[in-house]
């Protein structure tokens, strides 16, 4: 829907917060009847989909022959969306860095967030992961980042030490 709905969206500064209307539906709900923890990550595809299109960054890694790849992501849930209630994904770049581009997603309900989804993701071709400033270049962006804020970089490097950690213990298991 939201590809044939393309044609009519306008496009959008890459530092801009792009925002996608949506509605609760009942295949959204856990057994407590709000948003399952799990669906915003999959609302929060649907607002980085949109993010991506309207850019002009799906085109910049077509061009480079890469596609869009989530490396981590983590959840923040603050208030509950219940069945048939409508909020908004507000997502943004936050920014980037040698290997990771970091988008935010905020789901919004009368004025309040209900939760975050933030994500660091890569590009990735068949020579390998385009650098995050190629692709931002293309976008006319320049190529240095805005400052991270802390928590971001924090983040960031726990999900590297994670990801090392995970790579050890499959040397020590062959």
């Amino acid at each position: 829907m939201m590809l044939l709905r393309r044609p009519w969206r306008k496009p959008a500064d890459p530092f801009s917060t792009t925002v996608v209307r949506m509605r609760v539906w009942p295949l959204d709900l856990d057994l407590n009847r709000h948003v399952t923890n799990g669906r915003y990550f999959t609302l929060a595809d649907l607002g980085r989909m949109d993010y991506v299109l309207r850019t002009g960054a799906f085109r910049t890694a077509l061009r480079h022959k890469a596609v869009p790849i989530v490396g981590d992501a983590w959840g923040k849930f603050r208030r509950e969306l219940k069945v048939f209630e409508s909020f908004e994904i507000h997502t943004r770049m936050l920014g980037w860095d040698d290997k990771w581009s970091f988008l935010e997603h905020r789901f919004v309900k009368d004025g309040r967030v209900a939760g975050v989804v933030v994500m660091r993701g890569v590009f990735r071709s068949s020579k390998g992961t385009v650098k995050p400033a190629d692709i931002v270049r293309d976008l006319g962006v320049p190529d240095q980042s805005p400052p991270l804020p802390q928590w971001l970089s924090q983040w960031s490097d726990s999900c590297d030490g994670m990801s090392m950690q995970l790579r050890d213990e499959e040397a020590g298991a062959t």
